[in-house]
């Protein structure tokens, strides 16, 4: 895809809104799942209305409490954690968390949707659908903490097609499929969601992986294993949107390490039309509404009029 010149910029501010799905975000931004709770939690330290979205963290049909203590665990560039699908459940969102999403003016709230079997999925999206206020649910079919469903569904091709074809058929909203990067071929995986009318993909998600306390000879989680995220798997995340967003024709969401409006632009350029911030929200809370304010500086500087005249701008020849 050609890059337009961008060297004569119109005056004013750049615009950094995206439009896909039939849905406008005022930016590319979005707080990932499982690292941003409901997004209710954060609106007494982080100004929602300059977000472009935010996705709660997943929800099941029934309240769980998820994985036993400890948690979560710092590692080289990273973090561990294993939180599993601890949540009030789908019902519950919809009657207490839902009415005070609906207030924040301007800010895409999707749903992330977990579950165990194909009937669960169907299930949770038929209780959220009695909701208003919701723009998109995120099936999360590669959760690499949790002992049951997640990321099989997300490593096999004949589940993945089987579940999403399940959501679309009971949704009344776009469906945005989460996918695992645990795979052989994340462009087979990418065409297998397309095919079966996943409106958009997301990717990637943790990596299975772990930590030992060599004094103790016990893993550092109570889980044992968990999900390795944060800026140390970024080049993998950016290799895999890539290969992602030229292997399908829907639109694609990056994310694995950002911290930074550089870090937007890379996965941009890689072909992502937005991106979702995650574990940089647990060493500061206030990251995503820092770094909507870094890429609006740093469109000013590279006299980007328009944020999504950079998307799959990628100059690889």
């Amino acid at each position: 895809m050609a890059v337009r010149d961008h060297r004569l910029r119109r005056v004013g501010p750049p615009d950094l809104s995206v439009s896909f799905c039939g849905l406008r975000f005022r930016n590319p931004i979005l707080a990932a799942s499982g690292t941003f709770g409901y997004g209710v939690e954060f609106e007494e330290i982080v100004n929602l209305e300059k977000l472009g979205g935010l996705v709660v963290k997943g929800l099941s049909k029934e309240p769980a409490i998820g994985n036993p203590p400890p948690r979560l665990f710092e590692t080289a560039a990273g973090m561990l954690n294993a939180i599993g699908w601890q949540n009030i459940g789908a019902r519950a969102f919809v009657e207490e968390k839902l009415p005070l999403l609906r207030k924040i003016p301007n800010t895409a709230v999707v749903a992330n949707v977990i579950g165990n079997c194909r009937e669960d999925y169907e299930e949770t999206i038929r209780i959220l659908n009695e909701g208003g206020g919701l723009a998109a649910y995120e099936l999360n079919l590669s959760c690499p903490d949790n002992r049951h469903g997640g990321m099989a569904f997300g490593s096999d091709p004949w589940l993945l097609e089987e579940v999403v074809v399940a959501a679309k058929r009971v949704s009344r909203r776009p469906v945005i499929v989460k996918l695992s990067p645990n795979v052989s071929s994340i462009g087979m995986m990418a065409r297998v969601a397309a095919g079966a009318g996943a409106d958009a993909l997301s990717l990637i998600n943790a990596f299975p992986a772990m930590a030992i306390d060599a004094e103790t000879r016990r893993p550092r989680l109570g889980n044992v294993t968990g999900g390795l995220s944060g800026p140390a798997i970024k080049p993998i995340a950016l290799r895999m949107v890539y290969e992602a967003a030229h292997a399908v024709d829907i639109p694609v969401i990056g994310m694995g390490g950002i911290t930074s409006a550089s870090d937007v632009i890379e996965f941009v350029l890689a072909g992502a039309a937005a991106v979702e911030v995650g574990t940089a929200s647990f060493w500061d809370p206030c990251a995503t509404e820092k770094i909507v304010d870094e890429l609006e500086g740093w469109c000013v500087e590279h006299r980007i009029d328009r944020i999504t005249g950079l998307i799959g701008g990628l100059q690889a020849d």
